[in-house]
């Protein structure tokens, strides 16, 4: 029996317009890129901003020790591209401190054999070289119209004030709270005397905010010494130094030698649409072959019926079992999904972006570097710990992602989408996909309407609010167990997108988001 109300309904409007829109994780995030745009910035511009702005006011999902990957478009010469920055094994790892104790798996996000002390799973031997800063380097180098340190003021500025903290992120803290408290750094950042949450009384309105006093020294630096401060400068001194002294065997050479890379999307049409998938090491190849079994087997129409759920599970379904006999991401339920940030750009021009950025788990590592005062990723346990695997942990390899940012081409419009949420990412983006090109559907309309997820392969999870028929239909593809659409735990990806139709534009974020929204240049001109 679930304690949640039947009859509450939850909405977010969304509003058209001939400016730019932001859409993101966070409110405030958002509005740092709009004002960007409103300043008359480019949709990369907007981009940086909004990604260096959303690691300061949402640090656990994502930050600069963090990576991942971008798709983006470029209107004056209708051109898709992928700017990969996702993180890479230490060449020093050592293979031998991932010792298998021979038991169950993990209880994070995938199902891998299980290690001594999930030491691939959280502290230090489960930080992977981050991306995210070089990432945003190349795309600052190749679009980017505004200094590279106006990008970054903004979120300089929220980490000297400090975040907020509202009831939804003493939830997120409060919920690893034992694992924070075993990093005597990360214990004191978050956690009253290095232990307990930061949680206000029932009815107290003061306001309380996170110290992150460090962290915006850190930016500042990263702001005014630039990018590439980050991998061989004074950032990436202090950097090393923090891993020596936690015991990660992150080198200066692993952080000279990072480069982020632009790469051709995959660009597949499904039905009189351009899909524009990511490249690399992402979703992007599940999301093809997603699209192109849906496209043989489920019958567009008005509304998305039984036959067209079932059709769209067994596509995932397969395409899901594929990853895991060839790319080597096998893994179960995933106990926290929601552990990814992103956000969608588009400008009055007509330029499109999504950014999806992670730590990988939420909090990523458990981990803060002292110096810099910001969460590390722990990026490791993307990796099978088990040898002669696809995705086998190894020194210096490329972690396998599941990010999935997409841009699509449909009929006069176009639409720039990703997700939070680990394996139930690519199920959101191709939900969204068929909705708004298989039944017509507004990006409202699509976010607002009832998914399914279907990346346990073992098991398909409905929304509670599809019919009784539609459920009959899916039970004949895999077992069901319906869930509720709810802020926590998230039963489904978190996607976020923008859309242009002709000359305007619009933007929404994850309905269930608290904080999510999407915000724009016009608001911003007027204020």
């Amino acid at each position: 029996m679930s304690n949640f109300s039947k009859t509450q309904r939850i909405t977010k409007d969304v509003v058209w317009t001939d400016g730019g829109v932001v859409a993101a994780h966070h409110r405030t995030a958002a509005e740092v890129g709009a004002k960007v745009l409103a300043e008359g910035g480019d949709a990369m511009d907007a981009a940086i901003a909004t990604s260096f702005a959303i690691g300061v006011v949402e640090p656990w999902m994502s930050g600069p020790m963090g990576g991942g990957m971008m798709t983006l478009w470029r209107a004056g010469e209708k051109r898709a591209e992928t700017i990969e920055f996702g993180m890479k094994a230490p060449t020093g790892l050592q293979l031998a401190d991932y010792p298998l104790t021979g038991s169950g798996g993990v209880s994070d996000l995938f199902t891998w054999a299980k290690v001594k002390d999930d030491r691939n799973v959280f502290g230090p031997y489960s930080i992977a070289v981050p991306g995210l800063v070089a990432g945003m380097e190349l795309a600052h180098q190749l679009y980017g119209t505004r200094p590279w340190a106006e990008l970054l003021e903004p979120a300089v500025a929220l980490a000297k004030k400090g975040m907020l903290l509202d009831w939804y992120a003493s939830l997120m803290i409060a919920s690893v709270t034992r694992q924070l408290a075993q990093d005597k750094d990360a214990a004191k950042l978050f956690l009253i005397d290095g232990q307990w949450p930061n949680i206000a009384g029932w009815t107290d309105i003061r306001e309380s905010r996170l110290d992150q006093s460090v962290m915006a020294v850190s930016l500042k630096r990263l702001a005014e010494a630039g990018p590439r401060d980050f991998y061989e400068g004074q950032l990436a001194e202090a950097l090393v130094s923090d891993m020596a002294d936690k015991g990660n065997p992150m080198s200066a050479e692993d952080l000279a030698a990072y480069r982020a890379r632009a790469s051709q999307t995959r660009t597949v049409t499904y039905r009189d649409a351009l899909i524009h998938a990511p490249s690399g090491l992402s979703a992007g190849a599940d999301l093809v072959r997603t699209l192109q079994q849906m496209e043989r087997d489920l019958e567009p129409g008005d509304q998305p019926d039984g036959a067209s759920f079932a059709a769209m599970a067994k596509a995932l379904k397969d395409a899901y079992q594929h990853r895991l006999n060839h790319a080597g991401d096998e893994g179960g339920h995933i106990e926290a999904p929601a552990c990814t940030t992103s956000f969608s750009v588009v400008d009055r021009h007509g330029n499109m972006v999504n950014v999806t950025q992670t730590l990988l788990s939420k909090f990523g590592s458990r981990v803060v570097s002292p110096s810099t005062g910001m969460l590390m990723n722990n990026g490791i346990m993307w990796f099978d710990p088990e040898q002669g695997k696809p995705n086998s942990l190894g020194p210096g390899k490329s972690c396998l992602m599941n990010v999935c940012p997409t841009i699509g081409e449909h009929q006069g419009r176009m639409f720039a989408i990703g997700a939070a949420g680990g394996r139930k990412i690519m199920p959101a983006v191709a939900s969204l996909t068929s909705y708004m090109v298989d039944f017509g559907m507004t990006l409202e309309e699509a976010f607002h309407h009832p998914r399914i997820d279907m990346s346990g392969v073992s098991q398909v999870i409905a929304d509670e609010d599809l019919s009784p028929e539609i459920c009959a239909a899916l039970s004949g593809v895999a077992p069901i167990q319906t869930a509720k659409r709810t802020v926590h735990p998230y039963a489904f990806g978190v996607p976020v997108g923008v859309m242009r139709d002709h000359d305007l534009n619009c933007g929404i974020a994850e309905i269930m988001t608290p904080w999510g929204d999407a915000a724009l240049e016009a608001d911003i001109s007027d204020r």
